[in-house]
Order: structure tokens, then C-alpha cells, then sequence
């Protein structure tokens, strides 16, 4: 796949979370013009969605569609957080739990990933949330054993 396609795919994408009527609302742009941006047509091929369109739409999709895919161009891992916890890390006993939990869900998703034997788009990106997840609370538990060390 081209790094065109790559991006189109992922900001057609980022339209259908958002709606294409609200990303219209949100945007000031046009059905038509909004779907240029991510059309695999040959006439549209040098046609990409400007970067404050795209910063307007992430702000209301639930996850940044088009920052994720220009990070992955360059080989960069984002950390998403929108976790909300009910309460601070209380220690490394409670971010051993969160560990556990937190792979569970991802063999969970993995599970049901691949149950059909593909994994798809979606289910690939269901799984990396849950990875970026992990990793969040790998971190709190390095920093919850460096503040026990010292």
C-alpha cells in the first residue's frame, strides 16, 4: 500500500467515526469535499485533507485516525490515554492486578481477532489500544518500584 493510500484510508476513517454530517458541521466542509480528500480516484489523487481539518475531526473522533497513521509512517508509537481512572496507583500490588487485567483484555481481543484468522483493521487496532494500555501501566509500575527503591 502507498503512503497515499495509507493516509486516505485512514482519513476516510476518521470522517466515518466522526459522521460525515457532523464532520460536515465541524468542518464547513462539503459532503463532496470531504470525500475528495479520501477518494482513491485518479482525479483526487493529490488531494489530502489540510491539517486543521484533520485537528478539528480528531478532536471529536475517538481515536486520532490520521496523527496514528503519520506516526506509524515514521515508526513512532503513540500512547492514546483516555482512560479516566477512579483512582491514583496505590502501589505495585494494584499494578500487578492492573497488569493482569490489562493482558487479559488484550488476549481477549486477540481471541476474538483471530477466531476468523485474519485479523482485521479494526480488530488491529482494538489490539494496539490495548497494547498502548498495557504499556500505560507497565510505566506506572516502573515508577511506582523506582519511588519504593528510593
Amino acid at each position: 500500500m502507498s503512503i497515499e493510500s495509507y493516509l486516505k484510508k485512514h482519513t476516510e476513517t476518521l470522517v466515518k467515526d466522526v459522521g460525515i454530517e457532523a464532520a460536515c458541521a465541524l468542518t464547513g466542509k462539503s459532503k463532496a469535499t470531504l470525500g475528495r480528500y479520501y477518494s482513491d480516484a485518479g482525479e483526487h489523487d493529490d488531494r489530502f485533507m489540510p491539517i486543521d481539518v484533520v485537528a478539528q475531526l480528531e478532536a471529536a473522533s475517538r481515536f486520532p485516525h490520521v496523527t496514528s497513521a503519520l506516526a506509524d509512517l515514521r515508526g513512532i508509537t503513540l500512547s492514546y490515554d483516555t482512560e479516566r481512572r477512579n483512582a491514583a496507583s496505590k502501589g505495585v500490588n494494584q499494578d500487578v492486578v492492573a497488569l493482569a487485567q490489562r493482558f487479559a483484555m488484550l488476549m481477549s481481543e486477540y481471541n476474538q481477532a483471530i477466531g476468523d484468522g485474519k485479523i482485521s483493521v479494526n480488530e488491529a487496532k482494538r489490539m494496539l489500544r490495548e497494547t498502548l494500555a498495557l504499556q500505560q501501566v507497565l510505566l506506572d509500575m516502573k515508577l511506582n518500584l523506582e519511588d519504593e527503591v528510593s
